[in-house]
């Protein structure tokens, strides 16, 4: 038999195997040809995902562009505001 888990331990394995998604959010700025221009070199999308999630961003308001740990997903919005994109996170 196993012992229970405590509070500290599944709260710790929790926030490690829950994902995260970057949030690209549209702006008044950026051509859509430049968004699409970004998802392609800094994710490695292929055009017509990275124009799906363009049309996202553009219709919706808000596209999860990419998805996973806590660390990457910091390192993705950095690089998206690198670009001059407007990115945020979140807990899935």
């Amino acid at each position: 038999m196993t012992a229970p888990l405590t509070d500290d331990l599944t709260s710790t394995t929790t926030t490690t195997l829950t994902p995260w998604v970057t949030i690209v959010w549209n702006d008044p700025v950026n051509l859509m040809s430049y968004v699409t221009h970004v998802f392609m070199t800094y994710f490695g999308y292929p055009r017509d995902r990275s124009e799906r999630l363009m049309w996202q961003v553009h219709r919706s308001g808000r596209a999860a562009v990419s998805q996973g740990g806590r660390e990457q997903m910091e390192t993705d919005v950095a690089a998206m505001q690198g670009y001059g994109l407007w990115a945020t996170m979140e807990r899935v």
